[in-house]
């Protein structure tokens, strides 16, 4: 698990939270029900309106993607590359049917196995291709409803603003309550606006950042397999591989070296 999502959003409520405390103003004045169920039902609602169903039922499993996800160390993923290139190059491609037991990636798998079944390279680089643009198109549709959410969810507390404010004008004969509610009218865009640059634009984000570290890692792969299935030599192949690791990763290795 990565935590990165889960300690920004801590991190940033923990800060409006503190603010709110150091100015004198309880935090139970914004936790008003009518604002909260018109903010966050009514975003989610416009945010379903703007997709097909099949992006609302992957709603949850998304979520939990952007707090849960954890992409897996390119480094590793070259060694063990690295070890089935040695192993190919010494036994045969076919030798790798045995090692793939041990090999945890799916998309390496089903690389490996093209590979094995003597799947030309030209089509092996397709097929593989061809899955990661699917992939990433998913992912794409999958971060969709939260980037649209991000973008409605300040207007539709701004609409939950007007509302009170028309409360508040249907009351001016109780002076004395006044104060109070136009407070509570502007609870509304507090939470539209909080809410969208707190949560549901940061979630999008991760999504679209964590599709892209996946897919990164997709194609090292598909470059990996194409060598390993051509019989490069495994420092041809460690060496070609590190190159495409992002600035950093690489560098332990060297060391170790």
């Amino acid at each position: 698990m990565d935590p990165a999502s889960l300690i920004g959003v801590g991190v940033a409520f923990a800060a409006i939270f503190m603010a709110m405390t150091l100015e004198g103003t309880p935090i139970s004045h914004i936790m008003l029900p009518a604002p909260l169920i018109l903010v966050f039902v009514g975003t989610f609602g416009v945010g379903m309106a703007s997709g097909i169903m099949r992006d609302t039922t992957g709603f949850i499993n998304q979520l939990k993607k952007a707090f849960v996800a954890k992409p897996g160390k390119p480094d590793e993923l070259v060694e063990t590359m690295v070890k089935l290139a040695e192993k190919a190059r010494r036994e045969g491609l076919l030798a790798l049917e045995d090692a793939m037991k041990d090999v945890e990636d799916p998309f390496l798998k089903r690389g490996l196995q093209l590979a094995i079944d003597g799947t030309d390279s030209e089509e092996l680089r397709e097929i593989l291709e061809g899955e990661v643009d699917a992939k990433r198109k998913a992912d794409k549709a999958g971060a969709k409803i939260f980037t649209d959410m991000g973008g409605f969810a300040p207007t539709i507390g701004i609409i939950g603003t007007v509302i009170g404010l028309v409360h508040v004008l249907s009351n001016l004969s109780q002076p004395e309550q006044l104060g109070h509610m136009i407070a509570a009218a502007f609870v509304a865009t507090l939470w539209g606006i909080l809410a969208a640059n707190v949560m549901w634009l940061p979630i999008g984000n991760r999504l679209k950042r964590v599709s892209e570290v996946e897919c990164n890692q997709m194609e090292l792969v598909i470059a990996g397999i194409i060598n390993i299935q051509a019989g490069a030599n495994p420092r041809l192949v460690a060496q070609k591989l590190r190159s495409l690791l992002p600035p950093g990763s690489a560098e332990p290795k060297k060391k170790a070296a």
